[in-house]
């Protein structure tokens, strides 16, 4: 995952130099906000994975990933739609904060599906 993060970002990096938005449209802009987004989710997994190995002493290291990885998955969802709103000068305060409320719930409902099924 680590060397796949680096490659995202390395991506990321070549269509932050190389490509002109300008002259690329909508293409280029996709481009760049995938490239971030997978970027963002490998980094936020990986340092997700270890906070959660170093504060929880918990012995089995791969029930922290599935938690990790979704959590960054939001977190990146948030991250590259806002960037994606002001892009377009559509994102306002309020609209930002609808957003994050909209992604927390849908964390709160995994975290109360899972702990159902815990029982």
């Amino acid at each position: 995952m680590m060397i796949s993060t680096v490659f995202c970002w390395a991506s990321w990096v070549m269509i932050l130099i190389y490509v002109d938005p300008d002259s690329t449209g909508v293409v280029g802009l996709s481009a760049f906000y995938a490239s971030l987004f997978f970027a963002l989710i490998g980094t936020l997994t990986l340092l997700g994975f270890y906070l959660r190995v170093w504060f929880s002493h918990n012995e089995i290291l791969f029930a922290h990933v599935g938690p990790a990885f979704r959590q960054a998955i939001f977190l990146s969802l948030v991250l590259v739609g806002s960037l994606t709103l002001q892009s377009f000068r559509l994102l306002t305060w309020w609209d930002g904060a609808l957003f994050v409320a909209a992604v927390a719930l849908l964390e709160f409902y995994f975290i109360s599906r899972q702990s159902v099924t815990k029982r």
